[in-house]
């Protein structure tokens, strides 16, 4: 497993300047990233992100409602193998016929996107967790109606803003989840209180290990009260230190047992 940003928490930067605003990324030490609306800016994002060394598993992109083809074109220009579709309003997520029709849509995105030899996912908010369809949460009866090729990127935050606990859920969705969001806060709707990993109500690191399958942890910010550069760097910092006890004990217990 490894760590990436949502480029989404630089937003303002990058509209300012987006090559400066990749090379702080990769100063910082982050190796991967997470673009968004990567369409409109493929080929200077490509250039910065190769000038930075840096690479882009997965992205952003309206799958339900954009072109396919021009998605899938960007995303294989910028090495992306799994577009996530990030966001759909909480009124697609009150009834069982709305649900259906969206999971048949996103099928369909995944068929195109095998295609190009990239994979397909969707990425939660709140109300995908509010509404109960059938006695489960509606994303996971969406998860239910879902070809077994697409993948989930739940983001553990608004899970939890949901009302779900984000350990016990990902529990439940098991090998489905391939990515997911880090990140902190009071787990309220007020997204500039939101604070770096760690700091937060949200148990980072269990909910990391809760994800059996996950392949990478992206860290973001939907808003920040702070600086949002030393607010990426602290949380970096905090889950590779993590990740170092975790290591050097996984080693010590592997001695012992020798």
């Amino acid at each position: 497993m490894s760590y990436s940003l949502q480029l989404y928490t630089l937003r303002n930067a990058i509209q300012e300047d987006l090559p400066g605003t990749i090379r702080r990324v990769a100063e910082i030490g982050f190796t991967q990233v997470e673009p968004y609306n990567f369409v409109a800016t493929a080929a200077e994002l490509g250039k910065a992100l190769k000038e930075n060394g840096l690479t882009a598993p997965s992205g952003h992109a309206p799958l339900l409602s954009q072109d396919h083809d021009e998605i899938f074109a960007a995303a294989k220009e910028l090495g992306i193998t799994t577009v996530i579709d990030p966001f759909l309003p909480a009124e697609h997520w009150q009834d069982a016929e709305t649900i259906q029709s969206t999971a048949t849509a996103l099928n369909a995105a995944a068929k195109k996107g095998a295609e190009y030899g990239i994979a397909v996912g969707y990425h939660n908010h709140a109300w995908e967790l509010e509404s109960t369809i059938e006695g489960k949460t509606a994303l996971e009866y969406f998860e239910g109606l879902l070809d077994p090729e697409l993948v989930l990127e739940v983001d553990t935050y608004w899970a939890a803003v949901g009302g779900q606990d984000p350990v016990e859920l990902l529990a439940r969705l098991g090998d489905r989840v391939k990515f997911i969001h880090i990140k902190d806060g009071p787990a309220t709707t007020d997204t500039k209180a939101q604070q770096p990993a760690g700091q937060g109500t949200i148990p980072v690191l269990d909910v990391i290990a809760a994800a059996k399958s996950l392949e990478v942890g992206v860290v973001e910010f939907d808003d920040y009260s702070g600086d949002i550069f030393e607010g990426i760097t602290e949380s970096l910092r905090y889950l590779t230190a993590a990740a170092s006890v975790q290591a050097a004990e996984g080693t010590v217990s592997e001695e012992a047992g020798a």
